[in-house]
């Protein structure tokens, strides 16, 4: 007897489904209900088309209903919005929002697939026309409605996440001053604060004003003008805006689930188990809407990304036609464009892996995309983080113009299969001068991280500097020009790696050396001449660079 699958929300995870689900099945009647206009849309890329790199607006539109319908035989409803879930008998009740016809629909499995929704915070007078989020098509074009019509010279974006950073290079694409107001003391929370610091200046260069550590408190329409906002901040800073982003994250659309009795999670997801079923076995959930695993952790995440929901969507068609899967968990692996900067990360990041009580050790690597001496290499600022008994990859981030997404593939893929900092530096990647390294960034932080895990080399962090002793040395040993150029940490001597054997006699050998270079590597053959002459040496990772990232 076929089946019949009522699926809920038509786009990533939803689609995902369907179509897996007719190529398993032929016979099964497989219906969508979406209550947007669209499915299948390229969300992702709707920044992008409002900044006019993606010309057509069909290009955002990847599946029509109608064609859909002609390759899966797929019954694709848009503008038909679950009202409710009725799971004790098997199903919901549906509204045609054209029509207003109220209908219901028989299941024998359900799939939900709500995505998730800008979350909208109580601020006063938040509520107008010149205000504006980004979920879907019809938000995308309200937007650019907005831009056109009122041509503004000043926009707010709201939320320095993947949307707020994306929308405020959008903006500037048309030539319109940007005011980016985020809540904590950086962009992109997924990093930590010395990739970060990266993207800071790269906004500002591009002529983004930034309010970090700031809030909207609250919003007021001009009476002179319905064109112009009054925006005011929670230190009180007040300025006029004509175009305000609402792009301060998302939350699982939950609402039909919770009023269907269907259990939730501590973050506030749909709980599934690892073959994407809901506490009611007839009813699967996929998507922005449930609670993951984490795959470093176990613990609940949720994960609002394209990737996951794809898989998730065609496991749960897997398992409904009598497959034996479970998903894999989650890393979070992600990839954002910040003007001509990448930045990616996967796993992990220091901020959260201190704030779980992990033990962990860090490293950066700052190297060229390619071999150096081929025209257009650019510096990728790497940073890996491990465990320091078993060398096991906890997270790693990337910053740089290019190769971004290469490194943060590589080092996720190793995760996923259980390697560790010792595979790092064995795996054999892609050579030639235009393309990469003999020794690429990966194997380079593979490399580091392996010295300090055999305990070749010992390392220390911009940190240690606030809380150095009269029993420390800290040690330059950068040339005199780069340290006249650049400057030293304060505290510092300077004695060039090329001069360090004629001028031992400057260094107390009773006292531990602190040293540092301008990115790691001559800190690294400094230490190691000196441990050999039997002083005890640290090297900070990343070197002075780093340090300038940190105290930015």
């Amino acid at each position: 007897m076929s089946k019949k699958i009522l699926i809920i929300g038509g786009v990533a995870g939803g689609a995902s489904a369907a179509a897996r689900a007719r190529r398993l099945d032929e016979t099964a009647e497989i219906i969508i209900l979406e209550r947007g206009p669209h499915i299948s849309f390229a969300n992702c890329g709707l920044p992008y088309h409002i900044s006019g790199e993606i010309e057509l607006r069909e290009a955002l539109l990847l599946q029509t209903p109608e064609s859909f319908k002609k390759r899966f035989n797929v019954d694709v409803r848009v503008q038909n919005e679950v009202l409710a879930i009725n799971k004790e008998e098997k199903f919901i009740h549906i509204q045609n929002t054209l029509t207003n016809e109220k209908y219901t629909e028989t299941y024998d499995v359900l799939i939900l697939s709500p995505g998730a929704s800008p979350f909208i915070p109580p601020i006063s007078g938040i509520n107008n026309h010149l205000t504006h989020s980004l979920r879907n098509i019809p938000d995308m074009d309200a937007i650019m409605a907005s831009i056109e019509q009122n041509k503004p010279l000043h926009a707010t974006v709201c939320g320095g996440g993947f949307i707020g950073l994306e929308m405020a290079e959008a903006l500037r694409h048309h030539k319109i001053d940007v005011t980016l107001v985020e809540l904590a003391p950086q962009v992109m929370a997924p990093v930590d604060i010395e990739i970060a610091n990266m993207l800071h200046d790269e906004l500002e260069a591009h002529h983004v004003e930034l309010k970090l550590g700031k809030a909207l408190k609250e919003v007021a329409l001009c009476e002179e003008t319905d064109r112009t906002l009054s925006l005011t901040l929670n230190d009180g800073t007040q300025f006029q805006t004509e175009l305000l982003i609402i792009a301060v994250g998302v939350k699982p659309e939950t609402s039909l689930a919770m009023k269907a009795g269907l259990e939730i999670g501590e973050l506030g997801g749909i709980r599934v188990d690892e073959s994407m079923r809901t506490s009611d076995p007839s009813i699967f959930a996929v998507g922005d809407a449930i609670e993951t695993l984490d795959f470093v952790t176990g613990q609940a995440m949720l994960a609002p990304l394209a990737g996951p929901a794809n898989r998730q969507g065609r496991l749960a068609a897997n398992v409904i036609f009598g497959t034996t899967e479970s998903y894999k968990k989650t890393q979070g692996t992600a990839i954002c464009k910040v003007f001509g900067l990448a930045v990616a990360s996967t796993g992990l990041n220091e901020k959260t892996l201190m704030r779980k009580g992990m033990a962990y050790e860090k490293v950066y690597v700052h190297a060229a995309s390619h071999a150096g001496y081929y025209p257009g290499a650019h510096p990728v600022t790497l940073k890996l983080l491990f465990n320091p008994y078993t060398g096991a990859i906890l997270g790693a981030q990337a910053v740089g113009k290019e190769g971004i997404d290469k490194r943060i593939d590589i080092i996720s893929v190793a995760q996923r299969a259980g390697l560790s900092v010792f595979d790092l530096q064995d795996l054999e990647l892609c050579y030639a001068p235009p393309f990469g390294s003999a020794r690429d960034v990966v194997n380079q932080a593979g490399l580091v991280a392996s010295n300090v895990m055999k305990g070749d080399e010992f390392i220390f962090h911009t940190e240690s500097l606030n809380c150095l002793s009269e029993q420390q040395i800290l040690l330059d040993v950068r040339t005199e020009a780069e340290v006249d150029k650049m400057g030293m940490i304060p505290g510092a001597i300077n004695i060039p790696v090329d001069e360090l054997r004629s001028n031992l006699f400057k260094l107390d050998q009773s006292k531990d050396i602190f040293v540092y270079c301008q990115v790691g590597v001559r800190g690294h053959v400094a230490a190691r001449l000196l441990t050999n002459l039997g002083y005890t040496v640290k090297n900070m990772t990343g070197g002075f660079k780093t340090w300038k990232l940190v105290t930015r």
